[in-house]
């Protein structure tokens, strides 16, 4: 999983944390998805909330 938002580029998505993605993986922080009203500005498709991993 992308550590960094390919938008802004803050550090601050560890893997637990609030991030938004597409079918693509592609990575944005919340802000910047909700700025750009939920849509990838790379393949068009739609940013959700990323899933979790479980932990150990």
């Amino acid at each position: 999983m992308r550590d960094r938002c390919e938008r802004c580029g803050t550090a601050a998505l560890p893997p637990d944390g609030e991030a938004r993605i597409c079918s693509y993986e592609c990575t944005f922080c919340g802000p910047c998805a909700d700025g750009m009203g939920g849509t990838c500005p790379n393949c068009a498709g739609e940013l959700l909330p990323r899933p979790r991993r479980a932990t150990a």
